[in-house]
């Protein structure tokens, strides 16, 4: 097939570009802005613009006719690409159609890892785990990875690792053979208006999986199990030399995913995941003492900052909030999440989806309750700013730049770093 991806450089869109590849298809696409994704993309010989008005569309529709033209959810249905693949008559799907068409056709078992945060992880460890072990795996991970691409097809594969993401619904298309919950936190009120309806995508994925692996704290949150559920309590969290206790517990499910599907012995298991190299923007350290990392949800920051605690105790964030119409939900859940930095400096919010009804929440609206207990200093993508970390680096501080915007590409062009 040939076929065709609007959104290439996302992290969902991007690694099924990297399977479709593999699979022996044709692949071109289009992005707004060159990312870590497209630059793998690219230098593997797949064609990308950044212009996105159907012109490149029409260009590769008439060298390559177009079979499917498979686009990000994120896009409108006015996208000037998608008005024009619909007007050729070519065949138009999200993600999850295609990689739905991918497992059947080639008879793979799905393990599937969902949550609200620590799936990008344990998706990774898990095709970390099997490759390390001799397993033939295809995967899709929501995030560079330095051990490969983020997206791969194995011919010889009976598994496909998927991080089977609950935004836009995603996760509800697929009946996986075993999956994973990291942790259920209330998440993407553009998707899931209510806490209830989140709680009720959750229990739908459970309904939909043949096997199931989560924690016990999310059954005593509600989630009700089904009868192959495995509930682990916390007092089973495996013993990894990780750092930070999410990484343990992510490193604990992708072991007892491994066990379930009688994968190595657990000490082989052990061995590898304590060798994890990690993923991009997972903590992940670009320079001495600075580091970048996705986190955007208060439970996220605390948790990386835990983890950051483990090897300073001198901390400096960087944190860039992510879409205002989520902050409208959870700011008044940075009271505590910052507790374990010295200070924060704080940019304005990424704006993203945006429900154009709501106000847009300033900086000082939104850090009020941090600044009563340590300095919040206000601060733009500059070079006062990058002056300022390279001061807090000087000065002894570990520095953790945070968000899922634009933040971690400014960071790594001043690094000179670019994640492959």
């Amino acid at each position: 097939m040939n076929i065709y991806f609007s959104g290439i450089g996302g992290v969902g869109i991007g690694p099924l570009a990297e399977i479709a590849r593999d699979g022996g298809h044709f692949v071109a696409g289009s992005d707004t802005t060159k990312s870590p994704v497209t630059y793998q993309l690219e230098e593997a010989g797949v064609k990308v613009s950044y212009l996105q008005d159907g012109a490149f569309l029409d260009e590769v529709n008439a060298s390559h006719p177009l079979d499917w033209f498979i686009y990000t959810a994120a896009i409108a249905d006015s996208h000037p690409e998608l008005v024009r693949a619909r007007e050729l008559g070519i065949r138009t799907g999200k993600r999850d159609e295609l990689i739905s068409e991918i497992i059947k056709n080639q008879n793979l078992k799905l393990i599937a890892v969902a949550g609200t945060h620590g799936k990008t992880t344990t998706t990774a460890m898990i095709v970390w785990a099997m490759r390390e072990l001799g397993i033939p795996v295809s995967y899709s991970v929501g995030s560079t990875i330095t051990f490969g691409p983020s997206g791969r097809f194995d011919q010889d594969s009976q598994y496909f690792v998927y991080e089977c993401d609950e935004f836009d619904r995603n996760f509800l298309h697929f009946t996986p053979y075993l999956s994973l919950i990291t942790r259920v936190d209330y998440d993407h009120q553009d998707t899931y208006p209510t806490q209830a309806d989140y709680d009720a995508a959750f229990q739908q994925f459970i309904a939909n999986s043949q096997h199931v692996i989560m924690w016990q704290r999310e059954v005593d949150h509600g989630l009700v199990p089904s009868p192959t559920t495995w509930a682990l309590n916390e007092s089973e969290i495996e013993p990894f030399a990780l750092p930070g206790v999410h990484n343990r517990e992510n490193a604990t499910l992708a072991s007892k995913a491994c066990e379930y599907l009688s994968i190595g012995t657990f000490d082989e298991v052990h061995r590898v995941i304590n060798s994890f190299p990690g993923t991009a923007r997972r903590f992940e350290q670009l320079a001495t003492n600075l580091y970048s990392d996705y986190g955007h949800h208060p439970v996220e920051i605390k948790a990386t900052l835990e983890m950051a605690r483990e090897l300073s105790d001198h901390i400096t964030v960087v944190y860039q909030p992510h879409q205002n119409s989520r902050q409208h939900q959870i700011k008044d859940q940075y009271a505590e999440c910052f507790n374990a930095a010295d200070k924060v400096y704080w940019l304005p919010t990424y704006l993203s989806r945006e429900d154009p009804n709501l106000p847009i929440l300033t900086s000082q609206e939104l850090s009020l309750d941090v600044a009563l207990t340590r300095p919040v200093i206000f601060a733009d993508l500059n070079d006062s700013l990058w002056e300022e970390i390279q001061a807090e680096i000087a000065r002894g501080q570990l520095v953790l730049v945070m968000g899922a915007g634009t933040v971690d590409g400014w960071l790594r062009e001043r690094v000179g770093t670019t994640t492959t």
